[in-house]
């Protein structure tokens, strides 16, 4: 009789009516980069059903890289990506729609090889940084700041930095090419559960510099018009976001699922990797305009035109809550 049950249940999933309610429920197609860690969000909320407990289903878009992401958004060929608020804030300044759902506040630390003698940012002086991002990376320019308000002078001017791909980075810290290196927050990650070990925290710049570290810095991109146009929709993507966030931060068995995408070599990888993500977790409720712009300010006061796209400030309506 249980065998009978079972393929009562069986059948029924493949009825046209359950497969007509399946497709009933609109699509939300999200673009994504094909190793990113958004990616492990948006697993979850597939793997866990979250997209058809909210009423849509996901899909996803796997592009080339954020310009290509940005592109797809632009041009309307996907209804989200995540990106930083500081590109959102540009594309809104200029008239698009944009506005920004909070996904992650994740930062990173500069870090130095475990047997190096530098304890403080002052010993790196006449040394060499790695620093992926570029000139204008968020974390350099936090670190920059908080290094001047310590010490009177620029950390830009008293080392020698040396910018790259993240994975080169993380080469060159390893291999000592570099004597201190500031990575994106899963290859830094992945560089302290191999030994290495930090010596200042951006977020602890951050808060020394009376900046808010729970701003966060990437967020899901929607278009007002889209959100006015399908307003369940937009609120039971956040919804699923935030579900699948607090499922993450308290279910082991949830991890385990999406490690086959998680490129981690080995469980201290995969430990570290976890840890990162769920400490960039933002916090519940609208985003404070009033720090998010304080801390605008103090990149844009380092990172100047190429970093702002000449805006001064942020527009009105840049963040959505998800309400």
């Amino acid at each position: 009789m249980k065998f009978f049950a079972t393929m009562a249940v069986a059948l029924a999933m493949f009825s046209p009516a359950a497969q007509a309610q399946d497709a009933a429920l609109p699509v939300i197609e999200i673009g994504t980069l094909e190793n990113g860690t958004v990616n492990w969000e948006l697993q979850t909320i597939k793997d866990q059903g979250l997209d058809e407990a909210n009423g849509f289903t996901l899909e996803l878009l796997p592009l080339a890289g954020n310009p290509a992401t940005q592109v797809a958004m632009q041009g309307g060929e996907v209804d989200a990506i995540v990106s930083d608020f500081l590109w959102v804030a540009q594309q809104r300044a200029r008239g698009e729609d944009f506005t920004f759902l909070p996904y992650s506040t994740a930062v990173g630390s500069l870090v130095v090889p475990a047997d190096s003698p530098v304890q403080t940012l002052a010993d790196l002086a006449d040394k060499k940084i790695g620093i992926a991002g570029g000139p204008v990376d968020k974390s350099w320019l936090i670190l920059r700041a908080w290094h001047e308000q310590q010490t009177g002078q620029d950390l830009a001017d008293v080392t020698e930095q040396v910018f790259g791909a993240p994975p080169v980075i993380m080469n060159a810290a390893e291999t000592g090419e570099v004597d201190g290196a500031i990575n994106f927050w899963h290859f830094l990650a992945k560089m302290q559960a191999a030994g290495m070990r930090p010596v200042v925290n951006v977020a602890d710049a951050a808060r020394d510099l009376g900046l808010d570290p729970a701003t966060p810095l990437l967020g899901y991109v929607l278009r007002d018009a889209w959100i006015a146009e399908h307003p369940d929709l937009a609120k039971g993507l956040a919804a699923a976001s935030r579900q699948a966030k607090d499922l993450l931060a308290s279910d082991d068995a949830a991890w385990q699922a999406i490690r086959p995408i998680m490129n981690a070599a080995d469980d201290a990888q995969f430990e570290a990797l976890r840890e990162g993500w769920i400490a960039g977790i933002p916090p519940e409720g609208p985003v404070n305009a009033d720090n998010a712009q304080a801390m605008f300010a103090v990149m844009a006061d380092l990172g100047g035109d190429e970093l702002t796209g000449g805006l001064t400030e942020l527009p009105e309506g840049l963040f959505w809550s998800g309400d």
